[in-house]
């Protein structure tokens, strides 16, 4: 069944009416409706107001009208960013320490723990709608599906690795891509849409079902965009052909620039070397460039859709009156990919049109470079380069306009946020289960005073990749390679590694490191099959 006639075809939710629902409605209308949109391995300097020249207008309109936070950080990967964002706890603490598979100890089980809590659950509780459209991938077993977690209307994609064309699977071990219908497999989705399109689509229909309510609403938006494969509709693909002919030097050097211009960055920290691995543009031959061009076009195109979608969403609240009292927050999932798909055994498809459904390809790191800029490394790594997100928040009359806020700070921050701005206190318990403390901090503070800044002390660690941050003192190492140090008030590019000069400072962030692992239930991931 595609997703057009299961939406209009037996979709059912629910809402709990209690005797205290007056009082409940009454509330609502003075907390905010709430819009989450999470983007999928888009990089630091992906976005126009974030330094790219993608084009991005109605990102950049919040930006504008909002709050932009430069020093944020997701968890570095797909599943443990999304288990964060939706708990407030560490990836480790709500169970999905790695990916949706079971490692055989809770940190790393691959779903939502039962001491876990969903930002809908506890919204629920204060009378909201709650809707997720999008990429779930925090949990396979049913326990864990979004239906069960406190989602009203729920249109999500299980797992990863899905065609932007057909939900057809792209590998060929066995391994099914599954889409869910309010808690109901479906096979396919409707395939004369675009991917991006369709999670739209439900999202926007979803808030038109509930338009004549007077409780508020809290929207997931949770974009599959701009991950791999990188596959894109024509017309928007042609809009970037032949801009990325330069290369990816010339391009992260333009975009490190629009960055301190911005404001985004400080001047101090100096442009991350090219990566290692990446060849010199000039030494390619034309017929090369031309191919690695198309790629970009094709990442590109995919944001532009993205962010065209988001302008579909912002043009649905406007149209039902909800959009002068809406929270709005935009982060990224991790920072730009180094995958190189085609070079799996296990992946199909690997030839046929660029950016066509008989195409599954990446952008690969020399892009993905680009994508982080001015930072290092990738999604995976506890370096910069994976972790740093462009942070957008907007709420008119809340939030001033075009203000910028320095503030270290984590996904784990967003559950505190959101119910702060819904006026929930995160309980002891929740249900028959006692719930783990949140690990994150409401951001609510900034709305007001984004000048005013806190030292923060923020930790990750995936698949071996560990680091720490404490104030502008950075602990890194990735898997097998012993621990650098960097001060990111002046080297943020993480080029100046300061381990050999303070081995002291090592060993006391260390322990701290060592403490928190610990405690959240860190293995040695050489030991976990």
């Amino acid at each position: 069944m595609n997703i057009r006639a299961s939406i209009w075809i037996g979709i059912t939710w629910a809402l709990s009416v209690t005797a205290a629902a007056p009082v409940l409605a009454q509330q609502a209308a003075e907390r905010p409706n709430i819009v989450l949109i999470l983007a999928d391995d888009l990089g630091f300097s992906d976005l126009g107001s974030f330094g790219s020249e993608i084009r991005t207008p109605n990102l950049d309109r919040l930006t504008k009208e909002g709050l932009r936070i430069t020093q944020f950080y997701n968890s570095g990967r797909c599943c443990p960013s999304r288990a964060a964002l939706l708990t407030g706890l560490y990836p480790h603490q709500a169970g999905v320490g790695d990916m949706v598979q079971d490692k055989g100890t809770p940190a790393y089980q691959g779903y939502l723990s039962k001491n876990s809590a969903t930002i809908a659950q506890l919204l629920k509780t204060a009378g909201y709608n709650t809707i997720v459209s999008g990429k779930w991938h925090v949990g396979l077993v049913p326990s864990a599906w979004a239906v069960n977690r406190g989602f009203d209307q729920s249109f999500t994609m299980q797992n990863n690795g899905s065609s932007y064309f057909n939900s057809e699977p792209i590998y060929n071990d066995g391994r099914k891509v599954t889409f869910q219908l309010n808690g109901r497999e479906i096979q396919r989705y409707d395939t004369s849409r675009y991917l991006t399109q369709a999670i739209t689509d439900f999202a926007i229909q979803s808030i038109d079902r509930i338009k004549d309510q007077h409780n508020p609403f809290f929207l997931y938006l949770a974009y599959n965009a701009p991950h791999w494969p990188i596959q894109a509709l024509p017309e928007d693909i042609a809009r970037y052909k032949g801009k990325y002919l330069q290369g990816w030097d010339a391009l992260r050097e333009a975009r490190y620039r629009k960055l301190v211009s911005l404001g985004i960055i400080s001047k101090k920290w100096k442009l991350s070397p090219r990566y290692e691995k990446a060849p010199e543009w000039n030494a390619l031959s034309a017929s090369e460039k031309d191919q690695w061009d198309t790629r970009m076009a094709i990442y590109a195109a995919m944001i532009d859709r993205m962010d065209q979608c988001i302008g579909q969403v912002l043009d649905k609240l406007k149209a039902t009156g909800r959009d002068r009292n809406t929270l709005v927050i935009f982060v990224s999932d991790n920072g730009g990919s180094g995958d190189t798909v085609r070079e799996w055994d296990y992946v199909t498809q690997k030839t046929g049109e660029p950016g066509s459904v008989h195409s599954i390809d990446s952008y690969d790191p020399p892009w993905g470079n680009a994508s982080n800029t001015p930072f290092k490394l990738f999604k995976k790594n506890t370096h910069e380069g994976g972790i740093a997100s462009p942070f957008i928040a907007w709420y008119p009359g809340k939030i001033a306009a075009n203000a910028i806020s320095q503030q270290v700070s984590h996904i784990t921050d967003i559950m505190p946020t959101l119910l702060s701005a819904a006026g929930v206190v995160y309980p002891e318990n929740f249900g028959n289960e006692v719930l783990t403390p949140l690990a994150g901090t409401s951001l609510t503070g900034l709305f007001k005073n984004p000048k005013n800044i806190q030292n923060r002390t923020i930790f990750w660690e995936h698949e071996g990749s560990r680091a720490m941050r404490k104030a502008d003192w950075k602990l890194v190492a990735e898997i097998g390679q012993p621990w650098e140090l960097y001060d990111l008030k002046t080297d943020r590019s993480e080029n100046n590694n300061l381990a050999g000069r303070y081995p002291a400072k090592v060993k006391e962030l260390e322990k701290e490191y060592l403490k928190w692992a610990a405690k959240v239930g860190v293995v040695d991931w050489n030991t976990i099959k």
